[in-house]
């Protein structure tokens, strides 16, 4: 347990390291923020679609920086027991972590707006096993937009990596 407790700790360090870095870096001017995500070109390519997600919970207060952190490091330790390579990675930026991405790492995985959606579909159980919701009682019809809302996220990017790339607002 407390060697689980650890790797999860360690997991979130590694995943503030890029941020701190980055915050030393000058600010962009507020416009050109507007105009294109500074993750865009860097970590997917230019976004090609957009949905605006109306979800059915609202964030839980207690849910935080360190939540989503926590949320983005258990998934991620999920994918590495399986004894696969893993097929997407997932992580979470911005000044509050509220801006979760998700970039395919093969040719198929996320390759369609379909393929992504499916593979949305499948982490709402994953979701649900995450440390924060795990004990909650949550209805079953809530999707994977709706707990990434109720972790606090605002936005989600999906990408495949190499053309597709669709964001999700999350209201």
């Amino acid at each position: 347990m407390m060697r689980r407790v650890l790797l999860l700790l360690a997991m979130a360090a590694l995943a503030l390291a890029p941020a701190a870095a980055s915050a030393a870096q000058p600010a962009k001017p507020a416009h050109a923020a507007a105009d294109q995500s500074r993750h865009e070109g860097y970590y997917y390519p230019k976004i090609t679609s957009r949905e605006v997600y109306h979800a059915q919970t609202k964030p839980l207060a207690q849910m935080d920086r360190a939540a989503r952190l926590l949320f983005v490091a258990s998934v991620t330790k999920e994918q590495t027991e399986t004894g696969y390579a893993p097929r997407y990675v997932m992580f979470a930026k911005g000044d509050g972590a509220e801006k979760l991405i998700i970039v395919g790492l093969d040719d198929s995985a996320l390759a369609t707006i379909y393929r992504a959606r499916a593979v949305m579909a499948a982490l709402s159980s994953l979701a649900r096993l995450a440390p924060m919701l795990k004990d909650a009682d949550l209805d079953d019809q809530l999707n994977f937009y709706d707990l990434a809302r109720l972790i606090g996220f605002k936005e989600i990017t999906i990408s495949d990596g190499r053309a597709f790339t669709h964001r999700v607002a999350l209201e």
